[in-house]
């Protein structure tokens, strides 16, 4: 048990670290909360919140295994390298295509009925 909460603390930490230090994953976190507030307003389904949930799970969650290959790759050496720089790359383009994604699911899953809501009164 000891060793499981020294690696919690670890974790915890780490996203800590994440929240304080990148813009990036405030921001998602920030669009996180503001889609929960339109999954409230917009009433949605159990299976609906559950989507988001991943979804929301699945960026920062990205966006933070980004931000340690950035700090690993800073680590071993800040010289140009072209490895380094698509290493970097691919990563961030991870978190992108998660975002993309992201983004069309939650037009599908808030576009009709949030139209709904703002039209068909």
């Amino acid at each position: 048990m000891r060793r499981f909460m020294m690696s919690l603390r670890a974790a915890s930490a780490g996203i800590a670290y994440a929240l304080r230090t990148q813009r990036h994953v405030r921001i998602h976190l920030t669009a996180a909360l503001l889609v929960s507030a339109a999954g409230i307003w917009l009433k949605l389904d159990t299976i609906e919140w559950a989507l988001l949930l991943v979804l929301f799970a699945l960026v920062i969650a990205l966006e933070i295994v980004n931000t340690a290959i950035e700090l690993t790759i800073d680590r071993i050496g800040l010289e140009r390298h072209p490895l380094a720089k698509a290493a970097k790359d691919t990563a961030a383009g991870a978190v992108l295509v998660a975002v993309i994604f992201a983004i069309g699911i939650g037009v599908l899953l808030l576009g009709p009925p949030m139209w709904h809501q703002l039209f068909d009164r």
